[in-house]
């Protein structure tokens, strides 16, 4: 048995004995060397998961946004729901100090601001009721795992996707009322393999061991919030184009294909369902780079522009049964807008955060039962606006 194996096998045992409150009579025990190692092997995982993952420290006290979920009934559609999401997820740890350290794997690089769109961790997002995860991946250096990037920044060359996905499964246990969604998308960048290697370790990720457990495990649908709770929903931004379907026949999840995608779109019709029926298609903003100049001003507008608008799209009952997305994130880095600017701004221009809490609110006024449809909202930097979160879900 491979350690890999053995510590995969350990973990899987861990995380049953969290799912496991009383056992059936006659049920086979554990003993406490078992649970001692199981516990030990997710210890050592989510600690080198934690450049990406961060420490769980778990709710603040008295939090409105921790189980959200909770309040919720089983049977409402996912499509009808607000959930707020962070753009670019794993840059949160992604400072100076690292971009330098990391340098002998990427080569000289544009500064770390360039590349920053987050300051929360995926564990404090979670307690803080961030609900969709923006996850971009690759091969780490050396071709034997998966980690995570941002276009050219490595973000930890040890972290694993495997790591992250455990760390989620133990908060998810600890969490059964809530359900999360995980976008992920294949990040190309220079002396990187995109081949059939990389999609058959990132298949055994999503469908082997635990994950079955965990992963929703519907094709082209998103159902209602009690089949998704406890469980991760995959927002597939990736084809599997060089793995034979009768080989490797699973598939779950939305398939947001990047062929489709419209790059750099203020908005995208994107087609996921091989029927042409309403609940197929996703209404996306991904107006990600302004195409504007002048600096800040101008930049910050033409997004919020674009943002405002779909929203008010979504709000709208032009089309009550589909998934909208919208990117608040973006960024023109030839002026000199990097991400944290266009989310906050700064003491004479607000930023898009700034301007999205008050806009928020009045279309939740404005609604018929006092919240609006607003769908998946990605953020960055969110916690720097109080009560962001709160608006986005409509509490």
């Amino acid at each position: 048995m491979s350690l890999g194996h053995f510590y995969l096998q350990a973990v899987c045992l861990s995380l049953t004995l969290l799912m496991t409150f009383t056992p059936a009579e006659g049920a086979p025990t554990t003993t406490s060397a078992q649970t001692t190692l199981a516990g030990d092997a997710l210890n050592e995982i989510l600690t080198r998961g934690e450049p990406i993952l961060g420490v769980n420290k778990g709710c603040t006290k008295g939090s409105k946004t921790c189980d959200w979920m909770a309040s919720i009934p089983d049977n409402t559609p996912i499509v009808h729901m607000n959930l707020p999401g962070t753009h670019d997820t794993s840059t949160w740890n992604y400072t100076a100090e690292t971009q330098g350290a990391l340098e002998r794997y990427t080569g000289p690089l544009p500064p770390s601001d360039v590349f920053r769109c987050q300051q929360d961790s995926i564990f404090d997002s979670l307690n803080d009721g961030i609900r969709v995860f923006d996850m971009r991946y690759s091969y780490n250096p050396g071709n034997d795992t998966i980690g995570f990037y941002h276009g050219s920044a490595l973000l930890s060359p040890t972290t694993t996707l495997e790591d992250v996905l455990f760390g989620f499964y133990s908060w998810l246990i600890q969490h059964p009322t809530e359900a999360v969604f995980i976008s992920l998308k294949y990040e190309s960048g220079p002396g990187r393999s995109y081949d059939a290697a990389l999609q058959t370790k990132l298949y055994h990720a999503l469908f082997d061991g635990p994950a079955k457990r965990f992963w929703v495990q519907k094709e082209n649908q998103l159902g209602t919030l009690g089949q998704a709770r406890g469980k991760i929903t995959l927002l597939q931004r990736f084809d599997w184009d060089f793995l034979d379907p009768a080989t490797f026949p699973n598939r779950m999840g939305l398939h947001l294909s990047p062929s489709v995608w419209t790059d750099n779109g203020p908005s995208i019709e994107l087609l996921y369902n091989n029927q042409t029926t309403p609940q197929g298609i996703a209404y996306i903003e991904d107006f990600y780079e302004p195409l504007t100049t002048g600096g800040p001003g101008p930049a910050v507008d033409a997004k919020f522009a674009a943002v405002s608008q779909h929203l008010q799209n979504a709000t709208s009952n032009a089309h009550p049964d589909q998934l909208f997305i919208t990117f608040s994130s973006a960024e023109v880095n030839t002026d000199g807008v990097f991400p944290r600017y266009m989310a906050l701004g700064n003491d004479t221009t607000p930023g898009v955060n700034h301007r999205l809490l008050p806009f928020l609110k009045d279309l939740h006024a404005a609604a018929p039962h006092g919240k609006a449809r607003v769908g998946m909202i990605m953020l960055d930097f969110y916690k720097n606006v109080p009560g962001l979160i709160e608006a986005v879900i409509g509490i």
